[in-house]
């Protein structure tokens, strides 16, 4: 069954064919111009991009082209942010609820701060590679995906429409992570190279997890009739998933202290301390004993 969506597009389709090129192109500016009326005043993904790195810049220095700043200062430039949420809530909000949610967001800014901090020092003792936490604050996708993810969160905390997904959206198309606002995410989350990593919006994750590039927390349908359900898999404390590994389900529940390898599919739940991984099997030989036809096999 087409969607009403369709259903117009088609008609206007219709209506456009019958027309001649002046009547077709003025028919079209009327549709358009109808639609910009519905959409009118919707928060830009630049000013929404605009607001993370003015605020990630405020909390962390490293990331910021202004140098020192004394506390008045500082003082300032978060009643400024406060301002800027709450002028990019104001198409989407009652002007006295974006008001009041602006003003909850700063209040909740040094709990925020603590956990983002957290999420950076855990990348840090969790990966061979990174010297500082000056290193990963400035230069790790985890990083930026993790700390805009807790942005995105309270403010989706908060019943706010539209703008949660717009934060999310800009760390998705900076880092390659795509994290939805409503899953919740436990303390010292470390993301490690973080490419290609899908969590849903139910999804529920523990304290001290990492995860790996290309892990995958998805549903076990898409369904538009489990809109408002649990979807998404629990990965409880100090679960580790390795590369690509793909769990679904809102039933699913990785239970604490499991290990879940490079490649595994997972759609049952598993208990505390366990090991999950694929098995596949590998042949070497020499590449003078040539090809076969199942070598080419996809």
């Amino acid at each position: 069954m087409p969607s009403t969506a369709a259903i117009v597009a088609l008609d206007i389709d219709a209506r456009l064919r019958d027309m001649n090129g002046h009547e077709r192109e003025h028919a079209f500016a009327e549709e358009l111009a109808a639609g910009r009326r519905h959409t009118d005043g919707l928060p830009l993904r630049r000013s929404v991009a605009g607001f993370v790195d003015g605020l990630l810049g405020l909390l962390f220095p490293q990331l910021s082209e202004e140098g020192d700043a004394t506390a008045d200062e500082i003082g300032a430039r978060l009643a400024l942010i406060r301002r800027d949420l709450r002028d990019l809530m104001k198409p989407i909000e009652e002007p006295s609820r974006a008001e009041d949610v602006a003003v909850a967001f700063t209040d909740a800014l040094p709990d925020l701060y603590a956990r983002i901090r957290l999420d950076a020092d855990a990348i840090v003792a969790g990966d061979p590679a990174a010297e500082s936490i000056d290193e990963v604050v400035s230069a790790y996708p985890g990083f930026l995906a993790i700390a805009t993810h807790r942005i995105a969160h309270e403010i989706h905390h908060h019943g706010i429409p539209i703008l949660p997904r717009l934060l999310s959206e800009v760390a998705h198309g900076r880092t390659g992570i795509d994290i939805h606002p409503g899953a919740s995410i436990g303390r010292s989350f470390c993301i490690d190279h973080g490419t290609g990593i899908v969590i849903g919006e139910t999804a529920v994750i523990g304290d001290n997890v990492k995860v790996y590039q290309g892990v995958t927390l998805g549903a076990l349908s898409v369904a538009k009739s489990n809109a408002g359900k649990k979807r998404h898999p629990t990965i409880e404390d100090r679960v580790v998933l390795y590369a690509n590994a793909t769990v679904l389900g809102g039933d699913t529940v990785v239970g604490h202290d499991s290990v879940v390898g490079g490649n595994v599919w997972l759609t049952n739940s598993v208990p505390p301390y366990s090991l999950v991984y694929h098995t596949s099997q590998v042949r070497i030989r020499s590449v003078s004993d040539g090809f076969e036809a199942a070598d080419f096999v996809i």
